[in-house]
């Protein structure tokens, strides 16, 4: 292989591998330990050691010559063979390791959302079975507290709109329109529920300014848990 050389490849011409001092079919590991070697020996002779990487360098190119025109020993077909060996190995770990879970990850993709409920304006749709029978009844009990339990108004406006908005997802409507239509019709009652008892002060209607106020806020969380979906 050292035949392959060119002149130049070294300042003297000298045949690298005699450089070295190794055979011409010597593995990498071999051209390897012989450089350092040689170095050793060079000590602090900037111009010897310069030889030394050029003899190194010019084996590399050598081999990488005889690479490329197929010209491969037994220990380097062995070498290569190991290498390929080993780079399917590390792959094989590799398709179980953090990169693999990185790869999946960049892979994965959250499904279409559904556009059920994606309109400006909800379906109006009466809730049925059950589910109907668990919402006339909590109103109920709601209406039943604002009347006769004034202190607890606060609590049952909060309550009915946490209400209307878990109806409404659980009806198929996205989050963020649902939280919307749920304070908007909380805002409604109170606006019409303001109006409702400046209309009745004075005029000796039982209940409180409080109890006037909130009842149609209330409704309105009512009606919309039965029919916004």
């Amino acid at each position: 292989m050292a035949a392959g050389l060119n002149p130049g490849d070294d300042t003297d011409g000298q045949d690298p591998y005699q450089q070295l001092q190794i055979r011409s079919d010597a593995s990498f590991d071999e051209v390897q330990r012989a450089r350092d070697r040689v170095l050793k020996t060079c000590g602090e002779d900037a111009v010897a050691r310069a030889k030394v990487e050029a003899a190194y360098d010019a084996v590399l190119m050598d081999r990488l010559r005889d690479r490329q025109s197929g010209r491969l020993s037994a220990e380097a077909a062995t070498a290569s063979r190991m290498e390929r060996e080993q780079g399917e190995g590390a792959a094989s770990q590799t398709s179980n390791g953090p990169a693999a879970l990185l790869t999946r990850f960049r892979n994965f993709s959250l499904p279409a959302p559904s556009l059920k409920g994606s309109a400006v304006v909800p379906d109006l749709t009466l809730v049925q079975g059950q589910g109907l029978v668990v919402r006339l009844s909590l109103g109920a009990l709601a209406l039943l507290l604002l009347l006769f339990a004034p202190q607890t108004i606060e609590l049952l406006l909060a309550l009915g709109t946490i209400g209307l908005f878990m109806s409404q997802i659980r009806r198929g409507r996205r989050p963020l329109g649902s939280l919307g239509w749920s304070v908007l019709l909380l805002i409604l009652g109170l606006v019409v529920g303001a109006l409702l008892s400046v209309a009745v002060a004075g005029s000796g209607l039982p209940f409180t300014v409080e109890q006037w106020q909130s009842l149609p806020a209330l409704l309105l969380l009512l009606a919309g848990t039965l029919l916004l979906a």
